[in-house]
C-alpha cells in the first residue's frame, strides 16, 4: 500500500530533492509550492501539488483541507518551507522579527495542527537547522526561530496522544537557492547597518558562497529520507560535519563559545 508524504517549500532547495527522492510508485506525495512558475511542467502521477502560502493563516487553512479532501492518512510530514533574516540585533526592525517567526515556526505549527488527526501513527519531520545550536553573530533571528522550532515540536512529541513521532533533521550548511535568497531579502540590513558595514558585508559575501559550497543537496535528502523512514528514529539528527561541530560547541559554556565566535569571526574577516 502506498504511503502519503507531504513536503512544503517543495519547488527549491531541500523541499524540490525531497520531492525527486519520494518520487516513486511507493508514495503519493502532497508538494506544497507558492511560484506555480517554479513547478515543473510534467509532474508523474506520484505528484500531487498544492498552493500554500506559509505567511497567509487563510492559505494554510484552504492547504490542509484540500489535503484532507483527498487522503485520509499522513504517513509522514515534511516541514521544509523558511526564510532567513538577518541584521544587528540592535538595528532589526520588531517587525521583522515577528515574520522570522511567523515563517519558520507559527506556519508550521499552524500547519501541523490541522493535520494532526491525519497523522495519528505517523511522523513529522521538521528540517531545523545547526544554527539552532547557538547564536551566530548577525543571523540571530534565524537562529532563534529553529531553536523555537525545535523546542515547540519536541513538546507535541511528549505531549500527544496520537503516537506521533517528531523528529528533528539539523543540517550544515547545503548548496541550495536560500542563501542568495536571503541576501535578496535583506538588502535593507546590509546596505543600513550603521557601525557594522563590514560585518555585514562579509556575511553576504559569506552566504553567497554557501550556496556553492555547501553540502550537496542531492546528499543532505538522501539522508533526511533514509531518517524519515526509519523504523524506530531518534528526536534529532545532524547532517554534515560542520553541523556536527556546532552540537560540540554547544556544550560549551556560554561565554566561552562567545569569546570563540567574536575570535572566528575576526580572524575570517581579516582573511576575507
Amino acid at each position: 500500500m502506498k504511503k502519503t508524504v507531504v513536503i512544503t517549500g517543495s519547488t527549491s532547495g531541500i523541499g524540490k530533492e525531497l520531492v525527486n527522492q519520494f518520487d516513486c510508485e511507493d508514495y503519493v506525495v502532497f508538494c506544497g509550492y507558492r511560484n506555480a512558475q517554479k513547478l515543473d511542467k510534467d509532474l508523474s502521477s506520484n505528484l500531487i501539488p498544492f498552493y500554500i502560502d506559509m505567511t497567509d493563516r487563510n492559505s494554510i487553512a484552504e492547504a490542509a483541507e484540500f489535503i484532507k479532501s483527498a487522503t485520509d492518512k499522513i504517513d509522514i510530514l515534511i516541514n521544509v518551507a523558511g526564510a532567513v533574516v538577518a541584521g544587528p540585533i540592535e538595528l532589526l526592525d520588531v517587525d521583522r522579527l515577528k515574520y522570522q517567526f511567523d515563517i519558520n515556526v507559527f506556519s508550521h505549527i499552524d500547519f501541523s495542527q490541522k493535520l494532526v488527526d491525519l497523522l495519528r501513527g505517523g511522523r513529522i519531520v521538521n528540517i531545523s537547522s545547526m544554527f539552532g545550536f547557538g547564536n551566530f553573530p548577525f543571523i540571530s533571528p534565524y537562529c532563534a526561530s529553529k531553536r523555537a522550532l525545535d523546542i515547540f515540536f519536541n513538546a507535541l512529541s511528549v505531549e500527544n496522544h496520537k503516537n506521533i513521532d517528531v523528529i528533528s533533521v539539523k543540517p550544515g550548511v547545503i548548496s541550495t537557492p536560500i542563501w542568495e535568497k536571503s541576501v535578496e531579502s535583506n538588502l535593507k540590513a546590509i546596505t543600513e547597518c550603521a557601525d557594522y558595514e563590514a560585518e555585514m558585508n562579509f556575511i553576504k559575501d559569506n552566504a553567497l558562497k554557501s550556496s556553492d559550497k555547501g553540502l550537496d543537496v542531492v546528499i543532505a535528502a538522501k539522508r533526511i529520507k533514509q531518517i524519515a523512514l526509519l523504523k524506530s528514529p531518534k528526536s534529532s539528527y545532524t547532517i554534515g560535519k560542520d553541523a556536527k561541530f556546532a552540537q560540540i560547541l554547544s556544550y560549551l559554556p556560554q561565554s566561552l563559545v562567545n569569546k570563540l565566535v567574536k575570535f572566528a569571526l575576526k580572524l575570517r574577516m581579516s582573511k576575507s
